[in-house]
């Protein structure tokens, strides 16, 4: 097999969700009335964006070969946690974001330890751990509610030109180059950063690649010296770390906090979801948390056609909302099986690591 076929099979799940995207997003564009327009792109970025973020917190889990149930919890006790601490000065708006990402840090580092030191497999550890994060989140928010300062909400959720106008960043016209990029959604800004400073160090530093090395073989990589102990750890507490980010945004997006368990279940599988449509290997080893954010975006574009389905055309019957988990389960279900028949179709599994 040359080089680009190797390469082929590797992204063939990957170019199989962006083809999806693309049909099921330009769908959506073409029927709806201002479909392309920056204001209609933002509010479709901000509700891809919090699921986008969980996503990534399962990606890495699943690269070990194992699924962490508790992110859709441990994202709702940080959304609670910043209901709370989002108010006040700068400083304390500072301060309080980065409680949360502590809080979420240590979850995972906890995760990691159950399933390291306690030797419990990561399915039964983060089940566990996540009704806990839940208990700890109805203590904190017993009732919805919470206020979350208002600017910062705002500002996180609009365009990088409404924040500029809005706080008078220049005084007069805005400079050519902010003109180039100013009506891109700021949650796009902060995946990029997400992407950039925290998910590609970590992918291509040693224990990044010792995950890889673990989700393909745990055995070959014990015996190629990898460090398995550490490498178990650091996915747990960066998945814990992407699933606090979660509950930030959750919390910017909403102004508040809610202990909601039926929306932890639902993050939290639709994210397992998001990772195999992605083209992430259930089997580990192979995939990414790139990949898993281009899975998001399929599901949620999947989400957005059954809203402007014309009335008067034949799939009116697609608009029936009693019915659209139905449809949406019989898309995804296809997709999912399309992108993992790729297992069923090698001789040797060792093929899908290379």
């Amino acid at each position: 097999m040359t080089a680009a076929m190797r390469r082929w099979s590797s992204d063939r799940g990957l170019l199989l969700a962006i083809g999806l995207f693309v049909l099921f997003y330009g769908l959506y564009s073409a029927y709806h009335p201002r479909g392309g327009s920056a204001d209609v792109i933002a509010q479709n970025v901000n509700e891809t964006f919090t699921l986008a973020l969980v996503a990534m917190a399962q990606t890495v889990p699943v690269l070990l070969g194992g699924l962490d149930l508790s992110v859709g919890a441990l994202m709702t006790l940080v959304n609670c946690l910043a209901s709370h601490l989002l108010t006040g000065t700068g400083w304390d708006l500072a301060l309080g974001v980065v409680l949360c990402l502590a809080t979420g840090v240590l979850a995972g580092f906890v995760n990691g330890a159950l399933v390291v030191y306690g030797r419990i497999q990561p399915i039964i550890a983060t089940l566990a751990s996540g009704a806990v994060f839940i208990g700890i989140a109805l203590f904190l928010r017993p009732t919805p509610g919470g206020a979350v300062d208002a600017d910062l909400s705002w500002a996180a959720s609009n365009t990088l030109f409404d924040v500029a106008d809005t706080y008078g960043w220049w005084g007069g016209d805005l400079p050519g180059w902010f003109q180039a990029i100013q009506a891109i959604p700021v949650p796009v800004i902060l995946a990029v950063l997400m992407v950039g400073l925290v998910w590609l160090p970590f992918k291509n530093s040693v224990t990044g690649r010792g995950c890889y090395a673990i989700g393909s073989s745990e055995q070959a990589a014990f015996m190629s010296g990898v460090a398995i102990d550490r490498s178990k750890l650091a996915a747990f507490t960066l998945s814990g770390f992407f699933a606090a980010a979660a509950g930030v945004y959750l919390a910017l997006q909403t102004g508040s906090g809610n202990a909601d368990t039926s929306m932890a279940g639902t993050y939290t599988l639709n994210s397992i979801a998001a990772v195999v449509v992605g083209g992430t290997s259930l089997f580990g080893g192979s995939g990414g948390a790139v990949a898993s954010i281009v899975g998001v975006m399929v599901l949620r574009a999947i989400s957005f056609c059954f809203r402007v389905v014309p009335e008067d055309s034949a799939l009116a019957f697609l608009a029936n909302p009693l019915l659209q988990p139905l449809f949406e389960g019989v898309i995804l279900l296809a997709a999912v099986s399309i992108g993992a028949a790729r297992v069923f179709s090698v001789k040797n599994r060792l093929h899908l690591f290379g």
